[in-house]
């Protein structure tokens, strides 16, 4: 009896499938490692990717240090939002929050500590999270998304204690101002809001897409991607990725990039990394000139 020959996997196959899951791949979030040395990033097929910033912003980088340390799945749809605290890393889906050790993810085969569920109005209610956000103050952490509200989930009892309502329709992104303390919200809407957590009330609102330098009504008016130091903000989507000065709601700076952004972050006050419809994530070193990408 003759034995069956396997049947032969044409040459670069495997490359073609990846080239074309990078050709359509938007990169949701990103986040830095507690030490500063690493950056997470996640996309639209639930894998995240952890990079080497310290590698990569090297004198002697190379193309490959520009590429993953390590790539894994991590939810079953895109994973909208990520939040790093002092050992983990959280990333949201649709729907849950899961927590990852910063110290296991650099390893093969990592997995999830906890997952948790915001209490939505039905069972069948799964609304995507697109945004989370630590509170370092209240040990919480702050999502917003699909149900158009802010919940904030005790990041020591895992319990949610708080809901803000305002917005109109999605909400995307949230930032910090940690002085303040005030959280801001970025939306579907068009509005950045701004909430005080001492009163939990809305105390302004910056509609981005009615001020000329920024709009772009081709794109619509929505609000993607939000990062603040809290006399700054960069926020971006619909209208251009612009700089804004907050004290005077006035916008100072806009990036030249086209595509909407779907998330951006400030690191060591001079690097500003964008991502959006695309495996890129762009670097830009002094806030107006694009240094280098990051690439899955």
């Amino acid at each position: 009896m003759e034995r069956a020959v396997p049947l032969a996997v044409p040459l670069g196959q495997a490359e073609v499938f990846q080239a074309l899951q990078r050709l359509h791949m938007t990169i949701f979030s990103q986040s830095v490692s507690p030490c500063g040395k690493f950056l997470a990033a996640g996309n639209n097929y639930g894998q995240i990717a952890i990079f080497s910033l310290s590698a990569a912003l090297s004198s002697e980088a190379k193309e490959e240090s520009k590429r993953p340390v390590v790539t894994f799945q991590a939810h079953d749809g895109p994973v909208y939002s990520m939040v790093s605290t002092d050992r983990h890393l959280l990333s949201a889906g649709d729907g849950e929050v899961k927590a990852w050790l910063w110290a296991e993810m650099l390893k093969k085969g990592c997995k999830e500590l906890w997952h948790r569920q915001p209490p939505y109005r039905t069972s069948l209610e799964v609304p995507e999270i697109n945004a989370l956000l630590l509170v370092p103050k209240e040990n919480s952490l702050i999502l917003a998304g699909g149900d158009c509200q802010l919940h904030t989930m005790d990041l020591e009892t895992g319990i949610f204690t708080r809901v803000l309502r305002g917005h109109t329709d999605y909400i995307h992104c949230l930032a910090l101002r940690e002085r303040s303390p005030e959280v801001l919200s970025g939306g579907e809407d068009g509005a950045v809001r701004l909430w005080d957590l001492r009163t939990a009330k809305e105390v302004q609102t910056i509609e981005v897409y009615k001020h000329e330098e920024c709009s772009r009504p081709h794109n619509g008016r929505w609000i993607g991607c939000l990062a603040t130091d809290s006399d700054w903000m960069v926020c971006g989507g619909g209208p251009a990725l612009t700089l804004w000065h907050l004290r005077s709601s006035t916008p100072t700076t806009v990036f030249p990039i086209r595509a909407p952004q779907k998330h951006v972050t400030f690191y060591q006050d001079l690097v500003l990394t964008a991502a959006g419809n695309s495996c890129r994530v762009d670097v830009f070193t002094n806030l107006g000139y694009r240094a280098f990408s990051l690439s899955f």
